[in-house]
């Protein structure tokens, strides 16, 4: 079992920035991707970012390519999502989620490829 939390959200203004974390536990070891989605009300969840636990490269959705920015700290079992230039658009519930297919292809859209997935953090963005 894999267990998620994630932190970081709240209000800001347009154009702000919010630095989102999610703390993983449990049996890391099998996570071989990690992701941002989000939901707005009314919308279904969409792909926010993702990468891979053991390096390579980034994948954005292209609603946030530019803005946002996801990284990872392997030795705290966190990864990061960095969010600059926000817009109210933004506005939703962000989750984290882990993959642990080890023969996993980036880049991983899918919400029903992820095994794992954190309780959500809030993201208000006021204009």
């Amino acid at each position: 079992q894999v267990q998620l939390v994630e932190s970081g959200g709240g209000l800001v203004q347009a154009g702000g920035s919010l630095r989102l974390s999610c703390a993983a536990s449990g049996r890391t070891f099998s996570i071989h991707v990690m992701a941002w989605f989000r939901q707005a009300p009314g919308k279904e969840r969409e792909f926010v970012a993702a990468l891979r636990r053991s390096g390579g490269g980034t994948y954005y959705a292209d609603s946030v390519k530019g803005r946002f920015t996801i990284s990872r700290d392997n030795a705290e079992n966190t990864v990061y999502l960095q969010m600059n230039s926000l817009k109210p658009e933004d506005t939703a519930i962000f989750y984290c989620a882990a993959d642990i297919n080890p023969g996993a292809l980036m880049p991983r859209l899918s919400s029903r490829s992820y095994t794992y997935w954190g309780q959500g953090t809030q993201v208000t963005i006021s204009s």
